[in-house]
């Protein structure tokens, strides 16, 4: 068998061209015996965003942070801060319910085998092609570790005191104990050496312990947590400054209209870069009106889609989207009898993925 690739193939599409959206407005689309009706894709951007939420939880004896642990600054009053970590963009095709086409089966064509998506996109002829619907993979969180109580590496004395100002300067001895205990360790002058570098590593881990959660009384605590967020757009044009969500250093993500949240743009630029129709050997033949005249297909357009704060970009991505494009039409000759044509079309802009045919040695 020979196999014309799609350079090949390429130059038989004709002039751009649709059939007027009343001559099948009364058709769902659909793949029946004697034809059938499709939708070509628009381009959807999916906007993941990663959004980590900062928890401080004061500790018991901060206000002597200072006095005891020179721990300059501790806040003594709980707080919670927002922000923006990343913004991952993808693309994904819905049907374009502008673009509405029929073909009819004839005698004459192998264009029999049309797969459409559950929406009614076509997705290929003679051949089969999924939906790829480029969902991001699920935002699985990293394990927390469990959580420890500091309190329990208090000892009788501390716990037995009669002030908040006492358990504060007792815990603070402690820590200095535990300080000048991984001292001496770490230069071997300890009274009781570990017999080997096992025991050294476990012994100061648990030294590191003691000291970290002992000093949490002081310091306080950071808890932080990542949400995931996604917002779908899907622009029928340029897009300048558009209000993509809004967030709030105290609340998180709020509504668009909710002023309490500093705003985050959306822009999709279109760059201009379709490329040339190729150039056809020769005029086509006028068809009659309503005659079958193959197939058409998107050819998408490049657009430019950014995110930003108004200052900084959180994201820039290039990419095909099939509104921001032209409609051509697949000459009907691809699929004569003379040969066995196979198409398949991007599922997300509608370009044509591929386009090959076997032909009878």
């Amino acid at each position: 068998m020979n196999k014309i690739k799609l350079l090949a193939a390429s130059m038989l599409l004709l002039a751009s061209g649709a059939m007027a959206q009343s001559e099948i407005s009364n058709y769902q689309p659909g793949v029946t015996p004697e034809g059938a009706v499709y939708y070509l894709p628009k381009t959807a951007l999916r906007f993941t965003v990663y959004v980590e939420k900062t928890s401080y939880t004061p500790g018991d004896f901060c206000k002597y942070a200072d006095r005891y642990l020179r721990l300059n600054e501790v806040g003594q009053e709980p707080t919670v801060d927002y922000k923006v970590l990343k913004v991952g963009v993808s693309a994904y095709g819905e049907a374009d319910k502008r673009k509405a086409y029929a073909v009819k089966y004839n005698a004459k064509s192998v264009a029999a085998n049309v797969k459409l998506a559950d929406d009614g996109r076509l997705l290929a002829i003679n051949t089969d092609n999924k939906d790829n619907k480029n969902e991001p993979a699920p935002f699985v969180p990293a394990r927390r570790p469990a959580p420890v109580d500091p309190h329990k590496y208090l000892n009788e004395d501390i716990l037995s005191a009669g002030s908040t100002a006492k358990m504060a300067e007792l815990t603070a001895q402690d820590i200095y104990e535990i300080r000048d205990s991984k001292n001496q360790l770490n230069r071997g002058e300890a009274d009781f050496m570990p017999k080997d570098g096992e025991q050294l590593r476990i012994m100061l881990n648990n030294l590191d312990l003691q000291d970290r959660m002992m000093t949490q009384l002081f310091s306080g605590t950071v808890r932080k947590d990542t949400t995931v967020y996604t917002f779908v757009v899907c622009p029928e044009g340029e897009v300048s400054k558009q209000v993509l969500f809004r967030l709030s250093r105290q609340l998180g993500v709020v509504d668009k209209d909710d002023l309490s949240g500093a705003p985050y743009y959306l822009s999709v630029a279109d760059l201009h870069s379709l490329p040339e129709a190729p150039a056809v050997a020769e005029e086509p033949k006028k068809k009659k009106k309503n005659e079958d005249t193959g197939i058409f297909v998107n050819i998408p357009g490049k657009v430019r889609v950014t995110v930003f704060d108004g200052a900084e970009k959180l994201s820039e991505t290039d990419m095909m989207a099939g509104q921001f494009g032209k409609v051509e039409l697949l000459s009907a000759e691809l699929f004569n009898k003379r040969a066995t044509t196979r198409l398949m079309l991007n599922p997300v802009t509608g370009a044509v993925d591929r386009l090959d045919a076997e032909l009878p040695k």
